[in-house]
């Protein structure tokens, strides 16, 4: 791109005209693009595979941590993984043209309340080379046409991906400027992005705290903010101790390096040197850095814990540890370090699940489950644009039907006002 501000303009007008025609594009074509998409990235494994090796060179080039290379790499079952996703995707009632409510007044007028695509969504993303398929498809599914920009380390990945997805836009016969991709590393297609009023309705920043906060202080286009994921589990008094051993190892070990990985547990004080021992020491054995309060600060192998690691994200094998009186004690701790974006109690007591459950506004709230569960695809989405943690249109994980907005229409016979 050797006129960034000018290409970037162009992928917007042409985005724009794109998003014109997959508003009222038929679902049975969506679909077509989708299967084709998927088949693509089948026949492709190979390929993307030898582009992503040159991905994680260039991922050691630049130093990035053991879990931000995991994030980073993709193999044939992470791949395959992405042909479901695009399938799943493919499979799921078109969101656009439903209608949400309808309701007749006494004025003789009939409203009905309907979905219509956003328009141009605009994702900035980090190391995931996966979320290219990912955002591609639920902006094509829910009508958008979609300008993705993705992290400069999966730049041959993301390539690789967005081919497939633009063979299914050709077989399918709709606009292929329908999922662009922004072809360069450098930082200033960002803040071009950030500023195309006339071009991007909404943009969907993912990745690190670094790159949210860019996007919210910077973009003059609306934003879906997806946070840190600061998020805690609670070993409730009356947690049953098998559900509480596998819960907790898998949150946090499964995958370190996802938003959904467990990264501060929060034990009652009457287990503290029980069950929350031993959780501490299964944690351990699994190669888990453990930085506890001085009250688990006497298990052997744990590391004493800083003011700073609580209300961290570490998105690698360490997680914080400490004691609460109660689960009141584990609400107010949340409540100060939590990002809002997935929370857990391993409790048998319903009156404290429903007391958790209750007084916490975090996006997504679990009871006795993984908190590795917080994903759209586990939620029946196909796939997710990112995890939302504000208040404002979507939260919780984005699909297609959270990228939607609504229209009102209006009829009358004649109908005309006193």
């Amino acid at each position: 791109m050797s006129d960034i501000h000018a290409d970037m303009i162009s992928m917007g007008k042409r985005a724009k005209a794109a998003a014109a025609e997959l508003a009222f594009a038929s679902a049975e074509r969506k679909h077509a693009a989708l299967i084709s998409a998927a088949d693509a990235v089948r026949q492709s494994i190979p390929h993307i595979i030898a582009e992503n090796q040159k991905d994680l060179a260039f991922g050691r080039e630049k130093g990035l941590s053991d879990a931000m290379m995991d994030r980073l790499m993709l193999d044939e079952n992470r791949l395959r993984n992405v042909v479901d996703g695009l399938r799943a995707i493919a499979e799921q009632k078109d969101p656009v043209g439903e209608v949400i409510e309808e309701w007749d007044r006494p004025t003789g007028l009939q409203i009905k309340r309907v979905r219509t695509p956003l328009g141009v969504i605009g994702v900035i993303y980090e190391s995931r080379p996966n979320v290219t398929a990912d955002a591609g498809a639920l902006c094509l599914k829910a009508g958008n046409a979609v300008i993705l920009r993705g992290g400069s380390e999966s730049l041959h990945s993301a390539t690789a991906l967005h081919a497939c997805l633009l063979k299914g836009l050709h077989d399918a016969k709709l606009p292929e400027d329908a999922i662009q991709l922004v072809p360069t590393r450098d930082r200033a297609a960002v803040q071009e992005m950030l500023t195309m009023t006339d071009y991007i309705d909404v943009i969907v920043p993912r990745g690190g705290k670094g790159l949210v906060g860019l996007v919210q202080r910077e973009a003059r286009v609306p934003v879906f903010a997806h946070l840190e994921g600061i998020v805690h589990i609670y070993v409730d008094t009356a947690a049953d101790v098998d559900k509480a051993m596998r819960v907790v190892i898998n949150a946090k070990t499964r995958r370190t390096g996802i938003c959904g990985a467990a990264e501060c547990l929060l034990i009652h004080r009457d287990i503290a040197d029980g069950l929350g021992r031993d959780v501490i020491a299964a944690l351990m054995d699994k190669g888990i850095e453990v930085r506890a309060d001085p009250t688990l600060q006497n298990i052997a192998g744990t590391v004493p814990a800083q003011d700073s690691d609580w209300g961290c994200e570490y998105l690698d094998s360490i997680i914080a540890a400490k004691v609460v009186d109660d689960v009141d004690g584990a609400i107010a701790h949340i409540r100060n370090y939590s990002s809002s974006h997935t929370d857990c109690i391993i409790t048998e007591d319903l009156a404290a699940r429903d007391r958790f459950f209750e007084r916490l506004d975090s996006a997504i709230l679990m009871h006795n489950a993984s908190t590795q569960f917080a994903d759209g695809a586990e939620f029946g989405m196909g796939a997710e644009i990112g995890i939302a943690t504000g208040k404002m249109h979507a939260r919780g994980p984005v699909g297609a039907t959270q990228l939607t907005s609504f229209k009102y229409l209006v009829s009358g016979d004649g109908t005309i006002r006193a």
